[in-house]
């Protein structure tokens, strides 16, 4: 029987280069930037959660169960990583960010062969070039090494699946499948790109 396996859109951020709007609600071709990564990852899914801070019933809207982080002060995608880790019944959690509106459709099924393949614990995607670090298919029994190393005061994700079995899934098929949106320049980049 294969697995099950749960989503988590991290779209907790401050999104300071952003001018400090909700990331996942800008728009971007008529439509907000997370409704983009649903569609994307939703076909590849049992169940979608939906990590917000604020507007959450904005979030709410698009009809997913939103999580607000367990420790608030926003501590980055760790945080938001933790509190759906300990929501999800799934045996896999796929964790992506809200600005990423090109995600492989592929993404889940090759994440997983990646890791059964090598017995891993979790599986980070690269485009090639570098590992994305928000992008990550694991198990939820991780939660509790991951919130020793956020209550340590660490908060780089890569620094804390070094300590595991982590195998890194390539992408370099789909070089822009992680581009992601950070400045109002890249979302207009992004823009004419997904309209051609």
């Amino acid at each position: 029987m294969s697995p099950q396996i749960d989503a988590v859109i991290l779209a907790g951020g401050m999104a300071r280069r952003m001018g400090g709007n909700d990331k996942g609600l800008v728009e971007l071709n008529d439509q907000p930037m997370i409704k983009h990564a649903i569609d994307r990852i939703k076909p590849q899914v049992k169940q979608i959660l939906i990590n917000a801070n604020r507007n959450q019933d904005r979030y709410a809207e698009f009809g997913y169960p939103v999580l607000s982080d367990e420790d608030s002060g926003y501590l980055g995608p760790l945080a938001g990583m933790i509190t759906a880790l300990g929501q999800t019944q799934a045996d896999y959690l796929m964790v992506v960010p809200c600005d990423c509106p090109l995600l492989p459709t592929d993404l889940v099924p090759r994440m997983l062969a990646a890791i059964e393949t090598q017995g891993a614990e979790m599986a980070v995607a690269s485009d090639g070039k570098r590992e994305q670090p928000v992008v990550l298919l694991m198990k939820p029994a991780l939660r509790e090494s991951m919130k020793a190393f956020l209550d340590a005061g660490e908060r780089k994700i890569d620094f804390w699946y070094a300590k595991h079995h982590c195998v890194v899934c390539d992408f370099s098929d789909q070089p822009n499948a992680f581009v992601n949106v950070n400045t109002p320049e890249q979302k207009q980049q992004l823009s004419e790109a997904i309209a051609h």
